[in-house]
């Protein structure tokens, strides 16, 4: 690997044993090797191939479209759009490529990425605000439509609003920065778009332009963002904020928040499970103005529970104490986030039907000086975030100490959100359990990107649940396996007040 600095460009090379293009038959391997070269010099990041003396004509690929798939240790797929600026004759090409031993696959890979995400606009002196031709790897990964409705609705004043007006959302925030005042004095602060409205604390430049895209003079000593979703993950706001991490804080620099939890708890609320299943009564009709619907009903009845439901509840619905999953800002990759997959497995605290599976977040603003949570947990104060229910269409039944397993899914796609699979089940309980498997398991589908917000619906509760209320965990019960942190001072109403939610 050689890697050659000039004044105005720069360019990184490896020695290959062979390129060939995808369409074409299997040829051995050249009687010379092969140069691929890393460069800019025309201002938009590309990778040529050259033998002997010349470059390797229709083998241009231009990184901003690219993307590398590892076929085997010491093989390679590159899959591009033609360079050609005219639309019209571009089209996709593969290209294999072929390494001398896995380490020099692994470091190609690395510079790959690094030139595909971070050398891209390097020598384009762009304006602030100004938008490069170059697609960034936001843009790669998310559908245009879906990033136009994002900025757009976000670009409103009245959702602002709505998100400022949440007191303790805001007033966390702003408590974790006056606290912390000390990791902020006389350092450069980024407030990674700038949605936590912390930007009013400092004289502040404001650089317009995604994470993915933006160049900043130096590094940052700490970055303060508000990438939560639904769900914590919802909108894939997260992976910009590891993004700006990588690319822009200093080591050991300070992350507000540092770390985030979800929660999650099996759940009985035999109003809610109504309430969705009547929705398909409509579709139920034989006779609709002439039109039998019935052949539509099992469709709409899967769609319904392909739902979660947004809404805050009482948490003397859970059926067991909350089992948490832990992400580290500080340390999680940008492909963590691609696929989550979380073991489940709780101990019934009260026999009854079981309806799906509760969830909620917290995060964690670990300052020098003090350490704040902002929880969106039930049974505290109601956050715009709410909480979330994952409705099974087939409901289990569990008695008191039985236990419940399963699993939680999520995977990401391109219209910033994710995909859920969620599967409970009951194992055997009572004699001869330890040699018995699960008697019953219900599984669904659900749609991250398109929730029931159940804000405003009543909310009554049997006899027997208010009889047997259950302790929360509280976010200091969970360890969260990060090193130096104190347990944190919780702003939390007791679950006393929870009946607040209710009115």
């Amino acid at each position: 690997m050689e890697v050659l600095a000039g004044q105005k460009h720069k360019h990184l090379e490896f020695t290959l044993v062979a390129v060939s293009e995808l369409s074409s038959p299997s040829v051995p391997p050249p009687s010379t090797p092969v140069i691929a070269r890393f460069s800019a010099d025309s201002g938009v990041a590309e990778l040529r191939f050259r033998q002997d003396s010349g470059f390797i004509d229709g083998f241009n690929v231009n990184l901003g479209t690219a993307q590398l798939f590892k076929l085997g240790p010491l093989k390679s797929l590159c899959i591009s759009g033609s360079s050609d600026s005219n639309k019209e004759k571009s089209f996709a090409r593969g290209v294999t490529v072929l390494f001398r031993n896995e380490e020099e696959s692994r470091d190609f890979h690395s510079a790959f990425e690094q030139w595909q995400n971070e050398d891209v606009t390097q020598g384009m002196h762009l304006p602030n605000g100004a938008i490069s031709d170059v697609k960034s790897k936001f843009d790669n990964k998310i559908e245009p439509s879906s990033a136009k409705m994002y900025f757009h609705y976000y670009g409103q004043l009245l959702h602002q609003q709505n998100m400022l007006q949440d007191y303790v959302r805001t007033g966390t925030y702003y408590a974790a920065v006056i606290e912390n005042r000390a990791d902020f004095t006389g350092r450069v602060v980024v407030d990674v778009g700038a949605g936590s409205g912390i930007l009013s604390l400092f004289a502040a430049q404001v650089i317009k332009g995604k994470v993915e895209e933006v160049k900043l003079p130096e590094k940052a000593d700490i970055l303060i963002s508000e990438p939560m979703g639904t769900l914590l993950v919802n909108e894939r706001m997260l992976e910009s904020y590891i993004i700006a991490r990588d690319r822009f804080l200093v080591p050991k620099g300070k992350m507000f928040p540092s770390v985030g939890r979800i929660h999650m708890a099996p759940f009985s609320d035999e109003y809610l499970f109504v309430e969705i299943a009547n929705k398909t009564l409509f579709w139920q009709q034989q006779n609709y103005y002439g039109v039998d619907l019935t052949a539509l009903h099992g469709s709409a009845f899967q769609g319904y529970f392909s739902q979660p439901v947004v809404d805050a509840f009482d948490p003397r619905l859970l059926v067991s104490p909350p089992m948490s999953h832990v992400i580290d800002f500080n340390e999680a990759k940008e492909e963590d986030l691609y696929e989550i997959d979380i073991p489940l497995k709780f101990v019934a605290s009260v026999g009854t039907r079981v309806h799906g599976l509760a969830c909620w977040f917290d995060v964690l603003f670990n300052g020098s000086t003090v350490q704040r949570w902002l929880t969106t947990a039930p049974g505290s104060p109601t956050t715009h975030w709410y909480q979330i229910r994952c409705v099974l269409s087939q409901p289990i039944y569990v008695m008191t100490g039985q236990e419940i397993t399963g699993q939680l899914h999520m995977v990401a796609h391109n219209a910033q959100s994710y995909t859920i699979n969620l599967t409970l089940s009951a194992k055997m309980w009572g004699p001869g359990a330890e040699q018995g498997g699960i008697i019953q398991s219900s599984s669904c589908k659900l749609h991250l990107k398109e929730p029931y917000y159940r804000m405003s619906q009543p909310q009554p509760y049997t006899t027997a649940q208010d009889q047997q209320p259950l302790q929360l965990l509280q976010p200091q019960d969970i360890p969260i396996h990060t090193d130096d942190l104190e347990e944190p001072k919780l702003l939390q109403q007791p679950l006393e007040n929870s009946g607040a939610l209710l009115q």
